[in-house]
C-alpha cells in the first residue's frame, strides 16, 4: 500500500515546483506534514519556501543538548525573520542522566556502538515522538550529500517511522542551495563560510578541507557508515 502511495504522488506532482508540491502535501493531509528542520542550508531553504507561502505545515527542530551556540544564533534569527513557530523537542531528561552518569560525557569517541546509542537518545527518540501521528515528513535530504543517497526518489516509505518521507531538493546542489540562501536574503549559519558543510552537535562536526566529502566532518574519528539514526541513507 505505502508504494502505491509513493507512485501516486510521484505521478501527481511530477509537474509541480516545489512550492507547488508542498502547498498540495498541506492540502491533501491536512495538520499531518511536518518538517524537519537543523538549521542548515537546504532547511533553511525549505523553511523560507515554507513561510513566504505561509503553508500550515509543522516546522519542529531537535535540540540535543550539544548544539553549536552558531546553530541557536539562526534559529533565533530564522524565528525573527520569518514570524514562524518552530517547535522544539528534546531528548528524555532520565535517559541522559543515565547515559552520562554510566559513561560520562564523551563515550561517543570511544566506539560506534557508543556514538550510535547517544545519538539514538538525543536525536532518534526525539524524532519518534515529533513524527508520530503524521503522514508526510519533509526532510532537506540532497543526492549530493553521500553516495548512499543517490538512488533515493522525491517521495519515499520510511519503514523505520512507517510514513512518507518528501525531499523537495533532492536534486539541487550546494551551489543552487548557497545561490537561493543569497538571492533572498536567507538567515543561515555563520559556520558554512568558515569549512562547515554538515553541522550536527558541537563534539561530533568539523570543518571540511577544500575537496573532502561533504559527511568527512561528521564523526571524523569514525570509519563506519555514517549516519545517527535520523535517516537510514
Amino acid at each position: 500500500m505505502s508504494a502505491v502511495i509513493v507512485n501516486t504522488l510521484l505521478e501527481k506532482t511530477a509537474n509541480f515546483s516545489i512550492e507547488e508540491t508542498l502547498a498540495f502535501l498541506a492540502n491533501e493531509y491536512k495538520d499531518k506534514v511536518v518538517f524537519s528542520t537543523s538549521f542548515g542550508q537546504e532547511d533553511q531553504v525549505i523553511t523560507a519556501l515554507i513561510a513566504k507561502n505561509n503553508l500550515p505545515i509543522t516546522i519542529f527542530t531537535l535540540d540535543t543538548g550539544r548544539l553549536f551556540q552558531e546553530t541557536y544564533d539562526v534559529f533565533h534569527k530564522t524565528l525573527k525573520k520569518y514570524k514562524i513557530d518552530i517547535k522544539t523537542y528534546f531528548p528524555e531528561t532520565t535517559a541522559v542522566e543515565a547515559l552520562l552518569n554510566k559513561k560520562g560525557p564523551n563515550s561517543f569517541y570511544e566506539s560506534v556502538e557508543n556514538r550510535k546509542e547517544c545519538c539514538f537518545i538525543r536525536k532518534v527518540a526525539p524524532l519518534t515522538k515529533a513524527l508520530k501521528g503524521n503522514e508526510i515528513w519533509i526532510t532537506g535530504l540532497r543526492a549530493e550529500q553521500s553516495e548512499n543517497r543517490n538512488d533515493l526518489a522525491a517521495f519515499e516509505y520510511d519503514a523505520n517511522f512507517k510514513l512518507i518521507k518528501f525531499n523537495p531538493l533532492l536534486k539541487w546542489t550546494l551551489a543552487e542551495v548557497q545561490k537561493y540562501i543569497d538571492d533572498n536574503n536567507v538567515p543561515q549559519n555563520t559556520l558554512h563560510k568558515k569549512g562547515f558543510v554538515s553541522i550536527g552537535c558541537a563534539p561530533c562536526t568539523r570543518a571540511i578541507a577544500e575537496g573532502e566529502d561533504i559527511r568527512a566532518g561528521r564523526w571524523s574519528w569514525e570509519s563506519s557508515h555514517k549516519e545517527c539514526g535520523l535517516h537510514q541513507k
